[in-house]
């Protein structure tokens, strides 16, 4: 049994909105894993008000950059992110949102977007392969390049 500490690790609760450290552009990126294997699924964006929609919702909402405007994980392809716990790393720049992910996470149809890995001469290797066709989730032309 270990001691007591001797004086408490933790700081006083404060708001999201005082700890978070958005860019000039008002963003923050946001890492989603996968709560109970530790998969990182994928990296997105997140501003002020998706934060606060994907913590009011339960559900990931992420800022779409090329569409300018709130991107609902899954709102087009049903593979969805229920948001079980959201950290902030100790910079307060970076977002951990542990996920419970309804198939794939990736817009090429594979479950995480890591799914290239460079060996020592930097030569990229695809690791996995699609888990559905994109063009089944997002129609013609599939996601976004």
């Amino acid at each position: 049994m270990f001691p007591a500490p001797a004086v408490a690790l933790a700081q006083a609760d404060v708001p999201v909105w005082e700890a978070v450290r958005f860019t000039a552009e008002g963003l923050v990126p946001a890492i989603a894993q996968q709560h109970d294997t530790g998969e990182v699924l994928m990296m997105a964006w997140m501003t002020r008000e998706t934060l606060a929609e994907t913590l009011t919702t339960g559900q990931a909402c992420y800022w779409s950059r090329s569409r300018g405007k709130p991107w609902r994980k899954g709102e087009t392809s049903g593979q969805r992110q229920r948001v079980l716990d959201v950290r902030l790393d100790c910079d307060g720049d970076t977002l951990l949102l542990l996920v419970d992910q309804d198939g794939a996470a990736c817009h090429t149809g594979r479950r995480t977007c890591f799914y290239r890995a460079a060996d020592a001469s930097g030569t990229l290797a695809t690791l996995t392969e699609p888990l559905v066709d994109p063009e089944v989730l997002y129609g013609p032309g599939g996601g976004h390049p």
